[in-house]
């Protein structure tokens, strides 16, 4: 309720301020006008400022335009590898939960917990198969653009948040999460649940000036941990959601408060992960120094990085920057330009994480978490630029912007759609291996098994498959330790594999020559001179083929 509406007798009520807001609050009984809120919030949370925009209409157009995207995309080509790999894994932990049937150790080359999101998208995949599951993934963007929405909306109002929303559910990172089974979208959802329970609790006109909002911290700290375990890279966007508790405790209520905030979101996510990681075991702790601490660097240079970070993130990030320089140039708080540059910057961590490890690996992925943050501040400067341009035709000028919008939505969707076919289809390699395993009930190596694993029955007989980086044993064991066939190691030991080969361990072997190919080449001449081996098939595959070996007399 504003101050116009209180009745007789009643006594102003200060709200909470921060950087959303304008001003600091005054002291108790000095006669004030209505405060100014910047933002756009009354005391109930409603945007005062700027033109008074319908909520739910907007929301649902910015959600149908994202949804429409992705299911686009949705069954534009089979499973890629990380997919299959994430739905075999999960279909094989319901069977341990549920029978006892033992498994590969996961844990240990996994970049996410695999009891969290594996389980959740093969229980959709066995409802609807990968078009479910990857459903499952665009109800977690839609989620997380609700967020965006409702985060925006209290720091920065609704016009920015539209448009802040607006640009994030039309970028391609957004699009191709949304129509992708992989635990990001899952992870991001948390993360940015997170980082609303931080703002939500800095927004409470209800509460008194100095709470410390411990309960809303706290959870937020639950949902930080919980998407860390999800996706491990996921950490590097937590130091953002823990700024946000800082920065949103100024000018009021100030340091104490804002130390309280930010001690209690670290402790709750710090002690949550370390008894995750103790109850794991030394499997998870493998995983997490393999995946993500000691993460073998690639080959990519930094530039390369750099220029498809840009492809994705550049317009998002130069409105993030204007509207960062709008602050600056303009009247606002120092905590609100502290609050726009924690959101400008978010938007650079994934790609120099990624430029110091050489790698452009599942960066279109990854780098979505830092948009989220700078679509706020891209947001702000649209609202800005709409109030600036010219008043008496603000009418003009929105719409204006509102038809800008048709740039960001042709790129994202092209782009989307470049990531969506971005790997081979794989119906007539599943349709031939399907063919001959079916066949031969003995021992595989295939290249690459996890599509294979994931699309063929004989995938859950899990023992009976190698890759080219790991023999797994008659035990269920590994000649590369705890890693299995889809594991995040190097090419296997040529010598071991050749002794293996010797011995006819192997009734089909599938080799591509893509991932491993100096190994594939040793093996190949290795088959050569095992005359139990025979050359049966030659798949086309993408721009290349596999090459398929089976052992036995010849046909």
């Amino acid at each position: 309720m504003s101050y116009g509406g209180m009745r007789r007798g009643e006594r102003p009520r200060v709200a909470p301020t921060g950087p959303f807001d304008g001003r600091g609050a005054q002291p108790p009984g000095e006669s004030t006008p209505p405060p100014r809120v910047s933002a756009g919030h009354r005391r109930s949370g409603q945007p005062v400022s700027g033109p008074r925009l319908p909520a739910w209409p907007l929301v649902a157009v910015v959600l149908a335009v994202q949804a429409a995207l992705s299911l686009w995309q949705v069954r534009a080509d089979s499973a890629f590898e990380d997919e299959a790999a994430y739905l075999w894994a999960g279909h094989l932990e319901w069977s341990h939960w549920l029978h006892g049937t033992p498994i590969p150790h996961f844990p240990a080359y996994f970049s996410g917990a695999p009891v969290i999101y594996p389980p959740l998208a093969a229980a959709a995949d066995s409802l609807g198969g990968l078009t479910a599951a990857r459903v499952l993934s665009l109800i977690c963007m839609l989620g997380v653009t609700l967020l965006l929405w409702a985060t925006a909306s209290r720091l920065a109002g609704r016009r920015a948040a539209f448009f802040a929303s607006a640009l994030f559910a039309v970028a391609a990172p957004t699009v191709h999460l949304g129509s992708f089974a992989t635990y990001d979208a899952l992870a991001l959802l948390l993360t940015c649940l997170a980082a609303w329970l931080v703002v939500r609790a800095a927004v409470r006109p209800e509460a008194p000036a100095a709470d410390d909002a411990t309960g809303w911290m706290a959870a937020a700290g639950a949902c930080l941990a919980l998407a860390n375990a999800t996706a491990y890279t996921s950490v590097l966007l937590d130091p953002v959601v823990i700024g946000l508790a800082l920065v949103t405790a100024f000018p009021r209520p100030g340091g104490r408060v804002a130390a309280i905030r930010v001690a209690t979101i670290t402790v709750v996510t710090g002690v949550l992960l370390t008894a995750g990681v103790l109850a794991g075991g030394g499997f998870y702790l493998t995983g997490i120094s393999s995946t993500t601490l000691s993460r073998v660097a690639g080959t990519d240079s930094p530039l390369t990085v750099a220029a498809q970070s840009w492809s994705w993130t550049g317009l998002i990030a130069v409105a993030a920057v204007c509207g960062l320089l709008l602050s600056l140039l303009s009247a606002e708080t120092p905590a609100r330009r502290w609050l726009l540059g924690l959101l400008t910057v978010a938007v650079l961590i994934i790609p120099a994480e990624q430029a110091r490890l050489h790698t452009t690996d599942s960066l279109a992925k990854h780098v979505d978490a830092g948009i989220w943050f700078a679509a706020i501040a891209a947001g702000y400067a649209a609202d800005k630029l709409i109030t600036a341009a010219a008043s008496r035709h603000q009418p003009v000028t929105a719409s204006a912007v509102v038809v800008a919008l048709a740039f960001p939505l042709t790129l994202g969707a092209g782009q989307a759609r470049a990531l969506a076919t971005a790997w081979p289809n794989s119906t007539s390699l599943i349709a031939i291996l399907g063919q001959r395993m079916s066949q031969d009930p003995g021992r595989l190596l295939v290249e690459d098994p996890s599509i294979a694993e994931y699309y063929l029955p004989q995938g859950q007989d899990w023992e009976r498959w190698s890759s080219t980086r790991n023999i797994t044993l008659p035990d269920g064991a590994s000649t590369g330790g705890p890693s299995s066939s889809a594991g995040v190691t190097g090419p296997g030991n040529a010598g071991t594999f050749a002794e293996y080969i010797t011995r006819g361990y192997f009734s089909l072997v599938a080799l591509n020559f893509a991932d491993t190919t100096a190994l594939d080449h040793q093996l190949t001449a290795d088959l050569r001179r095992n005359h139990r081996y025979h050359l049966v098939e030659v798949i086309p595959y993408g721009t290349g083929t596999y090459v398929l070996w089976q052992y036995g007399p010849r046909a």
